[in-house]
């Protein structure tokens, strides 16, 4: 039984070993998903600031946007006021014939507007940009024919000027615009990268989850086969203590026979070597 015990105990050693191994195979498997979980939680929280910078600098573009357009409106509107008086007086005059510069001027800023936004095929492009020249070839015309009276000359170039800061404020209008629509993209392309950084974050998570429950698993299993082995020790120790005892009460038993036989033949007078002696010694008969 003994011999079988410790067969047994030798086998869950083995599967023991083998347990412990399998736990520290997923222990490190789950170290590994959670360090790129963190590598790449990390890197989305980098990237939110970063859209968040980005925001921070569109909106401030925008708003630079807003003021100046704000400010070409007005000064456009007085340009607008001047015309007016412009094409008030053209009349009174009876100067000049057709359409009045301030008609002219807002069909030509309004191709011009539909030239710079909208998208169009080449031939209606080049329709386009060839009557935008024959409106400001008009506009020229008409203007110099206004320019021989010297209170429109005057008048024209009170206009000119308001439209020249109007221009002025319409490219600042574009240029900040341009910078608001490259940084809401570059804020859109980080906020998009976040959410795959995410994504990949929650998945290495579930991986680390579930190599982390196995490993937790294998441990359960080691600890329960360990307290087997504690308990095949304790029974295999008794056996063996038992054994010892039996060993020793069974020598005993054949020691004090030995001792009543060599008692036996001091008795009879037979004669006794040195050993005989001790023996009888140590077993008290003498």
């Amino acid at each position: 039984m003994l011999k079988e015990l410790q067969d047994k105990k030798t086998k869950y050693l083995k599967e023991a070993e083998e347990l412990k191994n399998n736990r520290n195979e997923w222990n490190s498997k789950a170290s590994t998903f959670s360090k790129r979980r963190d590598e790449l939680n990390k890197k989305t929280k980098e990237l939110i600031e970063q859209a968040q910078d980005y925001r921070v600098k569109r909106d401030e573009f925008n708003n630079q946007v807003g003021s100046n357009k704000d400010l070409r409106n007005e000064l456009n509107e007085k340009a607008n006021e001047v015309y007016a008086k412009v094409d008030a007086l053209r009349k009174k005059d009876n100067v000049g014939t057709g359409r009045s510069l301030n008609e002219l001027r807002k069909e030509i800023d309004h191709l011009e507007f539909k030239q710079q936004t909208e998208v169009l095929t080449t031939e209606k492009e080049r329709a386009l940009v060839d009557k935008i020249s024959e409106l400001k070839e008009e506009f020229r015309k008409k203007k110099e024919q206004l320019e021989q009276n010297h209170e429109l000359k005057g008048l024209l170039g009170e206009a000119q000027g308001l439209r020249d800061q109007a221009s002025e404020f319409h490219k600042k209008v574009k240029e900040n615009a341009d910078l608001a629509q490259e940084y809401h993209d570059k804020m859109i392309e980080c906020f998009r990268e976040a959410d795959k950084t995410r994504a990949e974050a929650d998945a290495q998570h579930k991986e680390f989850v579930k190599a982390q429950e196995t490993a937790d698993e294998y441990h359960k299993q080691f600890l329960k086969i360990q307290k087997e082995i504690r308990d095949f020790d304790k029974v295999i120790v008794g056996l063996k203590k038992k054994a010892k005892t039996e060993k020793e009460s069974k020598d005993k038993v054949e020691y004090k026979k030995q001792a009543e036989d060599v008692f036996a033949q001091f008795k009879a007078g037979e004669k006794l070597n040195t050993e005989d002696l001790l023996l009888l010694q140590r077993s008290g008969f003498l």
